[in-house]
């Protein structure tokens, strides 16, 4: 089944359970965060990945460039463990794991969650690859992607018991649009999936695909 598939089909029956005032606030803040021109701003293909260090699930820190060092790789953004669209694309992706490493590749998966949050979301869906904490947001920054949640959104937050502050530990209303990039060893970004709407994630195939044409561009 194609992830967009799954998204989809949670949607519709979280939008039986959550009521039309709830699902209108968010496909209008969904809107307006599209108007805003963010994903215009945000780097895109042919653009360099920042290199940044980042902290891993268990306290320790990690270079991205470093593993680019050993070969391409798939780098997805997600908002936090408590997202149930996230925890959908990440058990995506950690099926298409293998193919993934067949290619020569590696994956990773980031969000502003602490530390000790992303341990709990890599074992609640048995990830086999390596989930890193984004904690202030600065590789979210330098790629564009990080944006402040209005007043409305806040508001359901809240209500949900979603307290992004603490969770997070930046102290901030903040979140990543979800993004997905596949980088070549040079840190070159070929491909790049931008969507404010947070019920939209790239199809792990589509990665793949990218992956292969590097490969491909790698050997002639």
């Amino acid at each position: 089944m194609l992830l967009q598939t799954e998204l989809n089909a949670f949607q519709a029956a979280w939008k039986e359970r959550a009521g039309g005032d709830v699902a209108a606030t968010i496909a209008a803040d969904n809107e307006a965060l599209l108007r805003s021109g963010l994903v215009a701003r945000a780097l895109q293909a042919g653009a360099k990945f920042p290199d940044l260090r980042l902290a891993t699930a268990r306290g320790g820190q990690t270079r991205i460039y470093d593993a680019l060092t050993r070969g391409p790789l798939v780098v997805t953004f997600y908002r936090g463990g408590w997202c149930p669209y996230c925890n959908l694309e990440l058990r995506a992706y950690q099926s298409a794991l293998g193919d993934i490493r067949a290619l020569g590749a590696e994956l990773i998966a980031i969000s502003p969650e602490a530390p000790e949050h992303t341990l709990s979301t890599a074992e609640n869906n048995d990830l086999k690859f390596e989930v890193l904490s984004d904690v202030n947001g600065a590789l979210e920054d330098a790629l564009g992607i990080r944006f402040d949640l209005s007043d409305p959104i806040v508001a359901l937050y809240k209500r949900f018991g979603h307290d992004l502050p603490s969770h997070n530990g930046d102290g901030r209303w903040s979140l990543p649009v979800p993004a997905t990039y596949v980088v070549d060893r040079a840190g070159r970004i070929v491909l790049a999936f931008v969507d404010p709407d947070y019920r939209k994630r790239l199809e792990p195939a589509a990665a793949i695909a990218a992956l292969r044409k590097i490969k491909v561009a790698a050997t002639t």
